[in-house]
């Protein structure tokens, strides 16, 4: 994949990477490569994405459109993700004109449905919840009104979910009625204890590091990752169990680059799988000062197919997203943002969005710490006192 000089310690040429999707996951994607000035080209539909103010090229494309895809894939060498919401078919197509396309369109079909990824933990004897899946809200009402169905269950868009969206817990008929209609899925309630998160990264010569597990806390409004602690407050059987049960997710997708595994561990100290992402992840985030080499490192390693490198854990570390304050749409403005600078510790990442909205992710924090309590301790001070609102 790399052209080298005789000397292989001179590198004669990197191929062009090109990233579909905008956001904050590709402007630190392409921060990264930028250190040893890997071009980057990127597609978004939004004219204003955080990437267009960064990259080497920016193309304004519908990600769901098929020749747009498939044009903007023919530009470049190597095709990967931040979003897996992307035209399947322009990137099998690409696969066939030798592109390479990480992750695979074979894991991107199966992730980007939730019925499909269930399925598939089922085929694979992947420990993950019971669940049952419909074509729409009626067949779902049908099978409540035959007792097939109890309340209360998690209910799932089979598509189209993230940060919390198309996901929510239903305790009646009344509460279905407020849904979008189409394919879905319906999860059991799971007793939960905690919320991890363990990331992997393969790549494509077969070498495989996993970086520590992860604990999640969510916001319970918005049903958000409102903090990272790094490692998770677990015993050393439970992590060792969370990786194993990672490195068997890893291995039947047959992945390359970056594959985070958000798992549930119950109140009987059982885990189970939730769901996965194919791409730089937000449990991630801590990794950048965190971690010897960051996600974003591993991910670009794995696209090149270099060796991979050190994702062992410098620090205990802990990181909280700020978000849009609800009741505040428009031109952000960024209060009490300068109290991070005044802590040696703590590093501040804003993702450049020039207009916020109820909780949509604006930056995060990170806080390096011996004590993981002091730097969870300090996160949610910093919480508290930073607000992001609208003029």
């Amino acid at each position: 994949m790399l052209l080298f000089l005789s000397h292989k310690s001179i590198l004669a040429y990197f191929p062009k990477i090109g990233i579909l999707g905008g956001g904050q996951l590709g402007k630190m994607l392409f921060l990264e490569a930028h250190k040893w000035a890997v071009p980057i080209s990127v597609m978004d539909s939004d004219a204003n994405a955080v990437c267009h103010k960064v990259c080497n090229t920016f193309v304004q494309g519908d990600l769901l459109d098929y020749q747009t895809v498939l044009n903007f894939g023919s530009t470049v060498d190597i095709i990967t993700i931040e979003i897996e919401n992307i035209n399947i078919r322009a990137l099998q197509e690409l696969e066939k004109n030798g592109k390479i396309v990480i992750p695979q369109t074979s894991v991107l079909e199966i992730v980007q449905n939730k019925v499909k990824q269930k399925k598939f933990y089922n085929e694979n004897e992947i420990a993950t919840s019971n669940f049952q899946s419909f074509e729409s809200i009626e067949s779902l009402k049908s099978a409540i009104s035959n007792n097939e169905i109890t309340f209360p269950f998690i209910w799932k868009a089979a598509r189209f979910g993230y940060d919390g969206y198309g996901v929510k817990k239903i305790n009646s008929i009344k509460e279905l009625n407020s849904i979008n209609d189409g394919e879905c899925l319906v999860e059991e309630m799971v007793d939960i204890s905690k919320e991890l998160s363990v990331i992997i990264c393969r790549n494509p010569s077969g070498e495989t590091s996993c970086f520590p597990v992860v604990e999640m806390e969510f916001n319970p409004k918005s049903n958000q990752v409102e903090y990272i602690l790094c490692p998770a407050r677990i015993s050393e059987s439970i992590e060792s169990l969370a990786h194993q049960l990672a490195l068997k997710v890893s291995q039947s997708f047959n992945h390359f680059g970056l594959l985070a595994i958000e798992l549930f561990l119950d109140k009987n100290q059982t885990l189970l799988v939730n769901e996965v992402a194919p791409r730089p992840h937000n449990s991630g985030h801590w990794s950048v000062e965190g971690a010897y080499s960051s996600q974003y490192q591993q991910h670009l390693r794995a696209l090149l197919d270099l060796p991979l490198g050190n994702s062992l854990m410098k620090s205990p570390s802990v990181m909280v997203n700020l978000v849009g304050k609800e009741g505040c749409s428009g031109n952000v403005v960024y209060q009490n943002v300068n109290q991070v600078h005044d802590i040696s510790n703590a590093y501040l990442h804003l993702y450049g969005k020039s207009i916020t909205r109820p909780n949509r992710k604006m930056g995060h924090i990170t806080i390096l710490d011996q004590q993981l309590e002091s730097a969870y301790k300090m996160a949610q001070k910093l919480k508290q006192q930073i607000q992001i609102i609208s003029n």
